[in-house]
């Protein structure tokens, strides 16, 4: 079973109100044009110069080199269009959605819309069993209740998900696609024909790419790496921020539900970097318009206010937070291992009965 949160006291019914005064009296939920103004051209000199890099090189194993550092690329853009959903970079509806259908759509290739409709869900109840889309049962579990009845390859899977997770992430950037399309193919989705032409964009302009330059063998190669360090990086990126911690029952005040669910990584600025700002988690989830940069400045007032009303504030390397989450996956893994086990020497049995 995962860990439950503690319900709040019946007293702490202003507790957001209190720190969220506190935030907006320091200026941190001020927008950071400057800021963003920089990391967006950086990001797109990264990807410009990496796709300049790829057609100077043409028919070449080298090219295999330039797919790993798109793969890293990517994940910057998508750490970027993470931002500009939650409108850091813009205040208004239209400037955010215009950016983050060319970074999601056309630079990555995925829908948007869809991912932003799952991510808000996200915010909304992170780490809910029923509620958060990123907790439900899919080819990982991550409560005990999902294993029941799990059979095959799934079942296969779950038994040694902890083991399996990081080689799993190479096939992150795929799901994304294909969940992408199958949103697409929804009559009630907002703006579908959009989406789905700027997807069709990409995904042209990227094959002709490979197909045009590389041999048949290069491109399957360059595609494969391409997307594996894509997948590895942005899954390595979103893992340490919930994973292994407890799941809410929906009783919890804000403060709560939020804090208890999230878990900080600590680092200095490359970790700031290469996470996106996203190992500020407790911070974000609090306030997740605050600008990146500003999450930083925000945490020390968090943390010392989250002592003041008595919640757990949870920070821990990045090896920590990966290792806590893989031991969450063992346990709870552990009910079909076990269940396999007590199977084995059944099947054992008829085998000798037949004989």
């Amino acid at each position: 079973m995962s860990a439950s949160i503690i319900p709040r006291p019946k007293t702490a019914g202003s507790d957001f109100a209190r720190l969220n005064r506190q935030i907006v009296d320091a200026g941190l939920l001020e927008r950071q044009p400057a800021h963003y103004a920089v990391r967006m051209s950086v990001v797109t000199v990264m990807f410009a110069g990496s796709w300049a890099a790829f057609f100077l090189i043409g028919s070449s194993w080298w090219n295999v080199a330039v797919a790993a550092l798109l793969g890293v690329v990517f994940s910057q853009v998508a750490l970027l269009a993470h931002d500009v959903a939650h409108r850091q970079v813009f205040r208004t509806k239209r400037p955010s959605q215009a950016a983050g259908r060319i970074a999601a759509n056309v630079a990555v290739g995925m829908s948007y819309g869809w991912w932003m409709e799952k991510h808000t869900r996200h915010h909304n109840n992170p780490n809910h069993d029923e509620l958060d889309p990123d907790v439900q049962p899919e080819l990982l579990i991550w409560a005990t209740e999902s294993a029941w009845g799990r059979r095959g390859i799934k079942g296969f899977v779950n038994r040694h998900q902890a083991g399996l997770f990081f080689p799993l992430l190479t096939l992150l950037s795929i799901d994304l696609r294909i969940s992408s399309i199958k949103a697409l193919r929804h009559p009630g989705m907002k703006a579908r024909g959009l989406e789905a032409g700027l997807m069709a964009l990409h995904l042209t302009a990227y094959a002709a790419a490979l197909l045009l330059v590389l041999s048949p063998l290069q491109a399957l190669v360059f595609f494969l790496v391409h997307h594996a360090v894509f997948g590895m990086y942005l899954g390595m990126t979103f893992a340490p921020n919930h994973k292994g911690m407890p799941h809410p029952t929906g009783d919890e005040d804000y403060l709560r539900k939020q804090v208890l669910t999230s878990r900080n990584v600590k680092g200095g600025r490359l970790t700031d970097l290469a996470l996106g700002g996203l190992n500020y988690q407790i911070e974000h989830h609090l306030f997740p318009a605050m600008p990146t940069p500003n999450l930083s400045k925000a945490q020390p007032i968090v943390r010392e206010y989250c002592q003041q009303v008595g919640v757990p504030y949870e920070e821990t390397s990045l090896i920590t937070s990966y290792r806590q989450a893989l031991h969450h996956l063992h346990v709870v893994g552990a009910s079909l291992r076990a269940a396999r086990r007590r199977r084995a020497p059944v099947a054992d049995s008829r085998t000798s009965t037949c004989r």
